[in-house]
């Protein structure tokens, strides 16, 4: 098993900063050195280069930080498959998953819910950011899996499929554009409140609007809010259009708060994807979160 030197060697290396890793870990400084001191002794390299106020991985430190992760994986790989020898049931383990705001907020609530109380002793850690955020942390080894909106697919990601939704135009009941139909031409100079960059919602609304030759110079955008909740509360308030995906308003359409408004000829579908890094398909308590997810999927339909 990895050793807490190790585990503080990791930490700090993942922060890049010996203050940080102290606070993560709940120990002193000083003691975070002496660890790091104690692994520089025992291999005889320097594992961090120290440049003023900041330092970095030598060499050394990124041969060890990758053979570490590795390990780690392995370890936890031995914590799950030996506790479900005897029954699947008891598996033990920690599942550290990373999902887009959408899936998140109005997806995983009720799949992790009926997942714990199966599987009472894997603790579940969720990430909740935008999709790039989101593999990014899959490739950095700070999520075992990650539910996102996949356009380019990278070779050293294994995807598949989970589930697709629909993003829609909406505004406020209050709007002036409460009731209306939009034309392309109209559209273009209708005011409007968009995800930030990286939003998987933004990336599926430029990917439609390009199909129909319309660039994002030629939008009139007033705000860019991040995150989901903000841009459906700044909707409610004022009379832009704004694109929302439509899981994540159901209760506000259905309650005549916001209300949808068709754009000619501008539909929008995405598809989100498990992610996980290539090799490390085989590991059983992703792949029985997968199945068990697909499951719920299925029955709610």
């Amino acid at each position: 098993m990895i050793s807490f030197a190790h585990r503080v060697f990791m930490e700090v290396a993942a922060n890049l900063s010996f203050s940080k890793a102290a606070q993560v870990l709940f120990i002193t400084q000083p003691a975070i050195s002496k660890h790091v001191k104690a692994l520089e002794d025992q291999y005889k390299l320097p594992l961090f280069e120290r440049k003023g106020n900041s330092i970095l991985l030598t060499e050394a430190g990124k041969k060890l930080n990758e053979y570490l992760l590795q390990a780690t994986e392995i370890e936890r790989k031995i914590e799950y498959d030996l506790s479900i020898l005897s029954n699947l049931s008891q598996a033990a383990g920690h599942l550290r998953l990373g999902a887009s705001t959408t899936i998140a907020l109005y997806i995983l609530p009720s799949i992790l819910s009926g997942f714990q109380r199966e599987y009472a002793n894997v603790d579940v850690q969720l990430v909740n950011r935008n999709s790039e955020y989101i593999l990014n942390a899959l490739l950095n080894h700070e999520v075992d899996i990650g539910i996102i909106e996949v356009d380019n697919k990278l070779t050293t990601v294994s995807y598949r499929p989970f589930m697709s939704d629909e993003v829609i135009p909406v505004c406020s009941a209050k709007s002036p554009l409460a009731g209306k139909s939009l034309t392309l031409k109209q559209f273009v100079k209708t005011p409007l409140a968009l995800r930030e960059r990286g939003s998987g919602t933004l990336n599926a609304l430029l990917k439609s609007l390009s199909a129909l030759h319309i660039k994002p110079s030629d939008l009139s955008v007033k705000i860019r809010l991040g995150g989901t909740e903000a841009l459906k509360n700044f909707l409610r308030a004022d009379q832009c259009l704004g694109f929302m995906p439509k899981p994540s308003i159901l209760r506000e359409l259905a309650e005549g708060e916001l209300v949808e408004v068709p754009v000619e000829g501008l539909k929008i579908t995405r598809d989100f994807f498990f992610i996980r890094r290539k090799g490390t398909e085989d590991y059983g308590l992703t792949s029985n979160f997968i199945s068990y997810a697909l499951g719920h999927i299925s029955n709610a339909q």
